[in-house]
């Protein structure tokens, strides 16, 4: 995937928004001072430490919480490894822990792993703990995030074959199980199994220094670390839930990374655009009038003008978007695209609905997630006038961050009524195995309701692979457009990474989920 130009930051003036634009306030937000930004590093290229400011604290840091963006930001790659790693850009499967990996039959898996590695305590890395990684990952009690995400309650029978090697089993052929394996990180034996970690143990190229709750982390590096050393001997994450705070740290020096800026704040100095994976959606719950009616939903996505809305409200740093996934995603299908606006179609259907009892003046509530994205509110108000001109009565609610999660994973709330729920998913697997069986299955934990004909379908193409699999995949994104419309798409995202001149790195679409500490070098070093 090729890099997107770099759309215009502070002080651009994007085109208007048709009607919608009269409804929405973009009124750009200036960076402010930051007080009580405690530095302890360097500053002119940050030989001592390199800083991070990231939007919100990790809740965790176990490494088996690492598919959380939160805790895979400071975790992934950084303190504790897979045994296999995707290439975030070619979408390649490349060694890690592991060496190689085949298939010895069709539900059985070999991998051979690297010798001479060793975790941060000294204890050598063999295969008791690459099966211990597994099991606790996807059998324990303790309620790994990575279990749910990418394997959804599925048994695996790990057997280590000497000290350098394993077999995976699973109950019927799974063809992406080599992808499954790179999302779990891998941890020593004596590892709790009864209690996620605080100060996680791993064979990354930093280990854990200091957490001070509610204050920063602080990592070192590792100097046994089996690979190349990286640059800085130390790192440090702070977080500040404003974009403008972060910019302004990078503007002043007091940091060299900085997770998502708002474009307002955004310049070529203190920023870089990148892919990161994000699609934005308005999910309709098909369960309850009027948007049961399939013709009420495709309404709506018919009067939604995501080339308007990509480009002014998401200030160009978007792409509109007619699935769930992004191009580089298997399955992703390149015959959808965003379609104009065609109101006099959409009232049509409407009408149809109206003349046949569905009693489409019933108030939908349209939930977003306050800082869910950069002017979400502006987003919400201009989907409202959009449905609105439809003649349905929306209602827009605001909700913090646990208020959205009770309408996103069931068990959804009882009596809410027509629910109209601003979503952003983000694809980390590269398959879009991960995002049907999480969205599209009739009982998937983010879908409200399905088709048997969509779930067959899904199963179906999940047991294939190659060509085969994408085209699958692509077929099912299709289907759901034509014969569910539970989704009204808007936009595949890209973000701003905020980066100090005093580094070099380069984002790609992982970096969201995971910013590899390795890859950061000073900007004045020869050869970086």
């Amino acid at each position: 995937m090729q890099p997107p130009a770099r759309p215009p930051l502070r002080g651009g003036r994007p085109r208007a928004l048709a009607a919608a634009a009269a409804l929405v306030a973009l009124t750009p937000i200036s960076a402010c001072a930051v007080a009580n930004s405690d530095d302890t590093g360097t500053t002119g290229g940050g030989e001592g430490t390199l800083r991070i400011v990231l939007a919100q604290e990790p809740p965790t840091l176990d490494p088996c919480d690492a598919s959380l963006t939160a805790t895979g930001a400071v975790v992934r790659s950084n303190i504790s490894e897979p045994l296999i790693e995707r290439d975030p850009t070619s979408g390649e499967l490349e060694p890690l822990l592991a060496t190689e990996w085949h298939r010895t039959d069709p539900t059985t898996w070999r991998l051979d792993l690297r010798s001479g590695v060793t975790f941060h305590d000294g204890q050598p890395f063999t295969a008791e703990d690459a099966a211990f990684s597994i099991d606790r990952a996807v059998h324990s009690d303790v309620a790994c995030n990575v279990d749910g995400y990418v394997f959804g309650g599925t048994e695996l029978d790990v057997q280590t074959d000497g000290a350098a090697a394993l077999t995976v089993t699973t109950a019927e052929p799974d063809p992406v199980l080599p992808l499954r394996l790179s999302f779990i990180e891998v941890v020593p034996r004596t590892t709790s199994t009864d209690a996620k970690v605080r100060t996680p143990v791993g064979t990354g190229p930093y280990a854990i220094d200091k957490w001070e709750t509610g204050v920063s982390i602080a990592l070192r590096r590792n100097d046994s670390y089996w690979g190349d050393a990286p640059a800085y001997p130390r790192a440090r994450y702070v977080w500040r839930s404003e974009p403008s705070v972060r910019a302004a740290m990078i503007d002043n020096g007091e940091a060299e990374l900085s997770a998502a800026l708002n474009p307002e704040d955004a310049t070529e100095d203190n920023s870089v655009a990148y892919p990161n994976n994000e699609t934005t959606a308005l999910r309709l719950d098909g369960t309850q009038p009027p948007l049961d009616d399939i013709r009420v939903r495709k309404a709506i996505g018919m009067v939604i003008d995501q080339g308007a809305i990509a480009d002014v409200l998401f200030a160009g740093l978007a792409d509109p978007a007619a699935q769930l996934v992004p191009d580089g995603v298997v399955g992703h299908n390149a015959d959808l695209r965003a379609a104009p606006p065609d109101f006099t179609a959409a009232r049509a259907l409407v009408a149809d609905a109206a003349d046949d009892g569905v009693p489409t003046g019933k108030r939908i509530s349209l939930i977003a997630r306050n800082g869910q994205f950069p002017r979400v509110s502006e987003t919400a108000e201009a989907l409202q006038y959009q449905m609105a001109r439809l003649g349905l009565n929306v209602r827009i609610q605001m909700t913090d961050s646990a208020a959205h999660l009770e309408y996103q994973l069931r068990p959804f709330p009882k009596g809410a009524g027509p629910v109209a729920l601003l979503i952003m998913h983000g694809n980390q697997t590269g398959d879009g195995a991960f995002t049907t069986s999480q969205y599209l299955l009739s009982d998937g934990p983010q879908s409200t309701f399905g088709t048997a004909a969509l779930d067959e379908r899904i199963a179906a193409a999940g047991a294939l692979s190659g060509d085969r699999r994408q085209d699958a995949f692509a077929a099912v994104f299709a289907a759901q457009n034509d014969d569910v419309a539970q989704y009204v798409h808007l936009a595949h995202m890209r973000g701003l990474l905020g980066r100090s001149a005093d580094v070099r790195y380069e984002p790609n679409s992982a970096t969201g989920d995971e910013l590899r500490l390795a890859d950061v070098r000073p900007a004045h070093r020869k050869g970086s």
